[in-house]
């Protein structure tokens, strides 16, 4: 009986076999929505009122659980050749925080658009600045606001300008009680000199034009319990000398790190960057 089993078994696989593909109904909707969903997370694309009643997009990422949750704002980085020049950089960290319970918002900046830099009008670089701090700190009030999020455990990641706007919101707003520093230099001029041509006096102008808003003197004014510092062993934009000098600025416990890479950083130090905040922040409360 097992034998002829077999036998009538391998007479239908080779009856199918022979069949032509003409003959074979390889149709079905290619229009049916996929209805894919992430049963822990929620993605939400949100737009709110900026500090001039603007508009302004984010992405919202947040667990589905119930609860208090800690949250953190994220503020991209400035690397036009790259496609997560924008909000969505931090996409990766969020969804992984959202499933240890943390809620995160992205939020886009005048950055994301891979030509600013180069057609910016550097006479306004200083209003430009002030003008930065502001929108995040409307972005961390928005955060703040939000029902499942629990306003005494906030933090802020911020890359490249990121960082350095985010260390000025960071040393002005109480309410951050965790801030990573990834990649900032220590003054704007440093970076908002990069392709001018001026004298030395016209430069040294730019430096105490912008000697406000340098992220090297607001972060001794940071207040959170726990800063990180991440820094590039091969950043052409971040000097080693730059690095020590945030460092011994943070007077908040702290910790830095530096990694084998450059200044878009790697999958090693999201990892401990996304660690870190969960240890830092813990999960939900109800």
């Amino acid at each position: 009986m097992r034998v002829r089993l077999v036998a009538l078994s391998i007479g239908v696989l080779v009856g199918l076999a022979i069949l032509p593909a003409s003959a074979q109904d390889f149709t079905f909707d290619r229009q049916r929505p996929f209805a894919m969903a992430d049963r822990d997370v929620s993605v939400r694309e949100i737009t709110y009122a900026g500090p001039a009643g603007e508009a302004t997009e984010a992405t919202l990422v947040a667990p589905v659980a119930p609860g208090r949750h800690p949250a953190v704002l994220f503020v991209h980085w400035y690397g036009p050749a790259h496609t997560t020049s924008n909000r969505t950089q931090y996409v990766p960290d969020a969804l992984a925080l959202a499933r240890h319970g943390i809620v995160s918002l992205l939020v886009d900046t005048p950055w994301s658009e891979p030509s600013w830099f180069p057609t910016r009008e550097p006479g306004k670089d200083v209003a430009f600045s002030g003008d930065q701090v502001k929108r995040l700190q409307r972005a961390v009030d928005v955060l703040a606001s939000l029902d499942r999020v629990d306003p005494g455990r906030l933090g802020l990641v911020g890359h490249d300008f990121g960082a350095m706007y985010g260390a000025v919101v960071a040393g002005l707003d109480r309410r951050i009680t965790t801030l990573a520093f990834v990649a900032g230099t220590a003054k704007f001029a440093d970076w908002f000199l990069l392709g001018r041509k001026l004298d030395a006096d016209a430069r040294t102008h730019v430096y105490d034009e912008l000697a406000p808003y340098d992220p090297v003197g607001h972060l001794p004014k940071v207040t959170a319990g726990a800063v990180l510092l991440q820094f590039a062993t091969k950043d052409p934009y971040v000097t080693a000398e730059a690095a020590k000098a945030l460092i011994d600025a943070v007077k908040a416990p702290k910790e830095s790190k530096f990694y084998d890479c450059g200044h878009d950083m790697n999958r090693e130090a999201m990892d401990d960057r996304v660690a870190w905040l969960v240890r830092s922040l813990g999960g939900p409360t109800k």
